[in-house]
């Protein structure tokens, strides 16, 4: 026990990969001929899993749908995910780790890929906007404290 408490900490990243993606287009090519300026509706989501001892896969996902009224320009799905080796940390500064830390390292990728995606469909490319991770997290936390789960549950 003596040996892991002087051990070094350590936070690498193993990868950095696009996990999932799909664009889907419905309603083309009829849609592409309307004039109205379609709404936009982005929704983001972080996920964390310990992969084997000692090694965390921190996905982040967006969901990108345009509509003009009621039917789909466009449906972009994406999933950026990272593996990151985290070890001897001590366990109150895991969760801001894969909450925080690692999502703003995924994230930029994960812009890039929605916007070509995006732009590759015959679309202006969409642009994420900026994530403050830490204030999604402590709202996560404060949303889990407020339904009395512990404050480190996922």
């Amino acid at each position: 026990m003596a040996d892991q408490q002087a051990a070094e900490p350590v936070f690498q990243i193993q990868r950095v990969y696009l996990k999932d993606l799909s664009l889907e287009q419905p309603n083309s090519p009829a849609i592409l001929l309307e004039q109205t300026q379609p709404t936009v509706d982005i929704q983001l989501g972080v996920e964390a899993q310990n992969v084997a001892e000692g090694i965390f896969e921190v996905s982040v996902s967006a969901t990108v749908q345009t509509k003009i009224d009621d039917r789909t320009v466009f449906l972009v799905e994406a999933k950026q995910a990272g593996i990151f080796e985290i070890r001897n940390l001590p366990e109150d500064q895991m969760g801001p780790i894969l909450g925080i830390a690692c999502p703003q390292i995924v994230y930029p990728y994960l812009r890039g890929n929605v916007a070509d995606t995006i732009q590759r469909g015959g679309f202006p490319p969409v642009h994420l906007a900026e994530i403050n991770f830490q204030a999604m997290y402590e709202q996560q936390q404060a949303q889990a404290a407020g339904q009395g789960l512990p404050a480190n549950a996922q």
